[in-house]
């Protein structure tokens, strides 16, 4: 069982069951979507169809990632649709105990508000690209455009700051007063768990953050380039988020001060947002891929 591509030079023995879950619903486009784009990765493309030969089920998070993980990823096999494993945590019915530990463990204070800060990679900070993958350090460079310390202090005390790295991304996180780093906790839906705020860009973990119900924050800086250059989305994502689009850190500061009144202004869109794309999660997920598996006996 997988959650994300498995090397180039593996082979599904005869007999053997290979479980993709894949890691969250889409939001930015990526791999045969990329074909033809300023900074696709032409070997990577190349390699999709073997690679996504040998799994023997693709489980899909969604209704609405069906389509799109099959394109993407240049599979033709079986499709379960059973929402996604990893998010059955936020419906756990222990979540509660749950979070309590993942608070000690990452160090927030007892009490304090937690804004989780967790951004996605862009293509275009990618380390040297003419070297082989295996010899890159990321792929990606850590380059922030949030100041979070800046941030930490302006919400002041009571208030804690996570920084989760994406795990393709290399590079030192600042820390601070009221700012941790949490890039190196295992387990991201643990994180989700325990956010009170989710600040984010285009990271398609916003779509397990949504069952939450709680607020999203976008630091859309780069809107048009990442839209127009360098990625693209799978669905109008300027009219669809469920919630608002910021630019400067004042703006993020200010709207994570504000949090309720920009909560009751996105309620619909939030509502919209959970019931198009999030579909399928229920906390059952691992059970339903566990009963695809106990039925013909792999």
């Amino acid at each position: 069982m997988t959650d994300d591509q498995l090397p180039e030079w593996f082979e599904r023995r005869p007999g053997q069951t290979v479980v993709q879950t894949w890691h969250g619903t889409p939001l930015g486009r990526f791999g045969t979507d990329l074909d033809g784009s300023l900074y696709a990765d032409h070997h990577v493309l190349a390699s999709l169809a073997h690679r996504s030969a040998q799994w023997s089920v693709l489980v899909s998070p969604s209704r609405f990632a069906t389509p799109h993980l099959r394109r993407a990823l240049a599979y033709g096999g079986e499709v379960l649709e059973a929402g996604s494993p990893a998010a059955d945590l936020l419906f756990a019915p222990d979540r509660e105990k749950t979070a309590e530990r993942v608070r000690r463990r990452t160090g927030v204070p007892d009490g304090h508000r937690v804004v989780l800060y967790a951004p996605t990679y862009r293509d275009h900070l990618a380390h040297d690209r003419t070297a082989p993958s295996g010899d890159r350090p990321g792929p990606y460079r850590w380059d922030p455009a949030l100041d979070t310390a800046a941030l930490a202090r302006s919400l002041g005390a009571g208030h804690t700051v996570l920084v989760r790295r994406h795990p393709r991304v290399t590079g030192s996180v600042p820390t601070g007063p009221g700012v941790l780093d949490v890039s190196g906790h295992p387990d991201t839906t643990e994180l989700l768990l325990i956010a009170d705020v989710l600040v984010t860009d285009y990271a398609g973990l916003v779509f397990d953050y949504a069952h939450t119900g709680r607020p999203m924050l976008f630091h859309t800086y780069d809107l048009e380039h990442y839209r127009d250059t360098v990625r693209g989305f799978c669905l109008d994502f300027e009219t669809r988020a469920p919630g608002p689009l910021l630019v400067t850190t004042r703006e993020v500061a200010h709207a994570l001060r504000t949090t309720g009144v920009l909560a009751a202004r996105h309620a619909d869109a939030y509502e919209s947002f959970r019931r198009d794309f999030c579909d399928l999660d229920d906390g059952g997920a691992a059970g339903r891929v566990a009963d695809r598996l106990l039925a013909d006996g792999t």
